[in-house]
């Protein structure tokens, strides 16, 4: 498994935004898929973006679609989600996601087929 610490969080108004980085160890990053998920209180983990080990395809929920996006840099072990436009529903615990290629088909969005997971970063949007 590979060792994921979040960074980036923090308050910002509504309008506004923010990038989150995800530190990963290890030398096998270049192999996994990554993800973005993110968590409200009283809400199940729910699926933000993610990006395939090569880089070359990218997933985002429909409600962050055009608002938020993906990357990845191999060479600093360490993928970016940029948050643009971010509204109070975008408030969340963000965690970050790894797994040996992004899981297939529908299950990129369950949280069940992700092995690696960070701490968390907390983003709080105000209205």
């Amino acid at each position: 498994q590979v060792q994921l610490v979040e960074s980036g969080g923090g308050l910002v108004q509504a309008g506004g935004s923010l990038r989150l980085s995800c530190a990963a160890s290890g030398r096998t990053f270049s192999r996994y898929g990554m993800g973005w998920f993110r968590q409200a209180p009283g809400k199940e983990r729910e699926f933000v973006a993610g990006v395939s080990w090569s880089g070359g395809r990218t997933y985002y929920a429909d409600s962050v679609n055009g608002r938020f996006t993906i990357s990845r840099d191999d060479d600093k072990n360490t993928v970016y989600l940029q948050m643009n436009s971010l509204n109070p529903e975008d408030t969340a615990v963000y965690y970050c996601a790894a797994e040996n290629d992004i899981p297939v088909g529908s299950k990129k969005y369950s949280s069940e087929f992700w092995s690696s997971w960070g701490q968390g970063t907390q983003v709080t949007v105000s209205s």
